[in-house]
């Protein structure tokens, strides 16, 4: 690698981010305890988070080293983290998740946590190898860069600009602005801050959601009703001519039945009535015959 492409550190490095002597001085000295604290840091005060490298050193007995931890029994880990008090709010979890980042750093970089930022050639390719490790998301590595770059003096080019706006200067954003209890009240106070916003984001957002589901409930229920309609017309058979005629036909009117019966009735009277005027007449005109 070109030589003038690495980083340069412009300073001893002299962290303060668990405001514990012992704890800050094995952040400082010991770059996988520094990885380990940011992993930890999570759910949990940032204090604690960082002082659980030193927590976890005297427990294991022996130098927190990421070699050691790899080869370290998975349950015995869990338990050193589970251990009250526990190491974290989550200590299961986080226990797996430093014995996998332990033995990336053993696979990869030969146990040396330093190698990760010492042999990358830029911003972006920090970034990357950061984002890779376990524990790591997108802000968590662009924050721990601009720690890098602030306070270790970790700078390939471009490392402001691919960890911004955690490296922008004279801000308290997070860790990597922590250099004192003044400054560590200040990031708390943004963050506290920044939590109150998403809050208050939130209720506007369910004061507002009410109305939305009425007015999105109405229009599914109008859906629904022109859908169940349609359905209705398709399912009823629509009456064609020939169905008309022969159902005409086939079916018999109202009363039909009962005024055929009284138009016979009434043809048979009349009939009877006609039969009888005719042989009135026959036997009456023999006798005008006679009287003549």
């Amino acid at each position: 690698m070109d030589p003038s492409a690495r980083w340069v550190r412009s300073r001893a490095v002299e962290l303060h981010l668990s405001q514990e002597p012992e704890a800050d001085a094995l952040l400082s000295s010991n770059p996988f305890a520094l990885l380990v604290g940011m992993v930890l840091d999570q759910q949990v005060p940032l204090e604690w988070a960082f002082a659980s490298p030193a927590v976890l050193q005297r427990r294991l007995g022996k130098k927190l080293d990421a070699r050691a931890l790899a080869r370290m029994n998975p349950d015995a880990l869990a338990e050193a983290f589970s251990s009250k008090p526990a190491l974290h709010r989550y200590p299961g979890s986080m226990a797996g998740r430093v014995h996998e980042l332990s033995r990336m750093v053993a696979d990869r970089y030969d146990g040396k946590a330093e190698r990760i930022w010492e042999d990358a050639s830029s911003g972006p390719e920090l970034l990357t190898r950061v984002k890779e490790l376990p524990g790591f998301g997108e802000q968590k590595a662009k924050i721990f860069v601009a720690l890098l770059g602030k306070q270790l003096g970790v700078r390939p080019q471009g490392w402001d600009a691919v960890s911004a706006p955690y490296s922008d200067p004279g801000s308290f954003r997070s860790v990597a602005d922590i250099v004192d209890p003044d400054t560590l009240g200040r990031v708390r106070a943004f963050k506290q801050e920044l939590k109150a916003a998403h809050k208050r984001q939130a209720e506007q957002a369910g004061r507002a959601a009410p109305g939305a589901r009425a007015t999105g409930a109405k229009k599914v229920g109008r859906t629904k009703d022109a859908t169940t309609k349609a359905a209705t017309k398709k399912a009823v058979p629509r009456k064609t001519a020939a169905t008309k005629v022969a159902s005409t036909k086939a079916a018999p009117r109202k009363g039909g039945g009962a005024a055929r019966a009284k138009a016979a009735t009434t043809t048979k009277a009349a009939a009877k009535a006609g039969a009888a005027a005719t042989a009135g007449k026959s036997a009456r005109r023999p006798a005008r015959a006679g009287n003549r």
